[in-house]
């Protein structure tokens, strides 16, 4: 027979344990709440998934430079280069979720890499978009005693039959997948051009100052000084309108291919999967106050940057679309790695 004296002991100890379980469960709920609310408070890591000097690299050291100010913390840019970007995006992508690691994100790594290789550890939706910083735009380049002096005359030497050279970083570079992108958008056969890569752009451009190859898309930031130099001859930039300093040069557009606005670098910042709201917001709100960061704006400008700053709906709004055209091209000129 139950002992009332020790049931009644038993239920009072039950709902003891209860309410110090309720209690303390509030109790680390609410330093959670407090942990998110107070983000950051220590310093935070930007890891670069390319080597020193690159455009990523350079992005994130603005960004540490700048956004402490706003955050109250430290920001230590650290690179982790490795298989076109894709060893130091992995890294974040498995990183703890709490905001303390976060990625330079680049065109290349976040976009280009994913469209032709469907091997990597990750897709370009899989991390989460804090915003975009600034984008890059691209001119198709030539060497100036080339026979090419237009968009037009290359147009015509493609439906002409004739086999063109062209010159990259490297395979699935973005210089590299932008030529597929104008294959694709001229309808021309993919067999009439040779893609001749090398390790960086500078090399690339240096096949085109050479004579090396025919042409070759470029960072606008990275080929001005060799067109003002009268090293290369820009035929076409990617912006929707014509830019400041290089005010001769037409668009893709009015060269007739609109579409190849879509050949366009940029720098974003992204996170882990699953990053808090709290967190993102922190961040959104940060790169806010860097539209009126005169430092900040200066010297992203200084690098031939178009200052771009994004929610993560756009950036990502923006991103997809992207994809979704240098996907398409890669695909239909049968250049996926699966």
């Amino acid at each position: 027979m139950l002992n009332p004296n020790k049931h009644t002991l038993f239920t009072f100890g039950r709902k003891f344990l209860t309410l110090v379980f309720a209690a303390l469960l509030g109790v680390f709920t609410g330093i959670s709440a407090a942990t998110a609310a107070d983000y950051p408070e220590r310093p935070i890591t930007v890891v670069v998934p390319y080597g020193p000097g690159g455009a990523a690299d350079l992005s994130a050291r603005l960004i540490a430079g700048s956004a402490p100010s706003y955050l109250g913390q430290p920001i230590l840019a650290v690179n982790k280069a490795g298989a076109a970007g894709v060893t130091g995006s992995n890294f974040v992508l498995n990183a703890k979720p709490d905001g303390y690691t976060l990625l330079s994100a680049r065109v290349g790594s976040q976009m280009g890499v994913p469209a032709m290789n469907k091997t990597i550890p990750y897709e370009w939706d899989d991390f989460t978009v804090l915003g975009m910083l600034e984008l890059n735009p691209f001119v198709l380049i030539v060497n100036p005693d080339s026979p090419y002096k237009t968009f037009a005359d290359i147009e015509q030497a493609v439906k002409d039959g004739a086999e063109l050279t062209y010159s990259s970083a490297g395979v699935g570079t973005l210089l590299h997948i932008a030529t597929a992108v104008m294959i694709d958008a001229m309808g021309a056969d993919p067999d009439k051009f040779t893609h001749v890569p090398f390790k960086g752009g500078g090399k690339a451009r240096t096949a085109v100052v050479s004579g090396a190859v025919d042409f070759s898309w470029g960072n606008l930031s990275a080929s001005i000084g060799a067109m003002e130099s009268g090293q290369v001859t820009a035929l076409a930039v990617t912006t929707p309108e014509r830019f400041p300093a290089i005010p001769d040069i037409p668009t893709v557009a009015e060269s007739g291919y609109p579409t190849l606005e879509k050949i366009i670098g940029w720098s974003a910042m992204y996170g882990p999967p699953d990053l808090p709201e709290d967190i993102v917001n922190a961040w959104v709100g940060t790169l806010e106050k860097l539209k009126e960061d005169k430092a900040w704006l200066r010297l992203t400008k200084g690098l031939g940057n178009i200052v771009q700053i994004m929610d993560p709906d756009a950036t990502k709004a923006f991103v997809e679309d992207q994809y979704n055209v240098f996907n398409d091209a890669i695909a239909k000129l049968g250049m996926t790695i699966e």
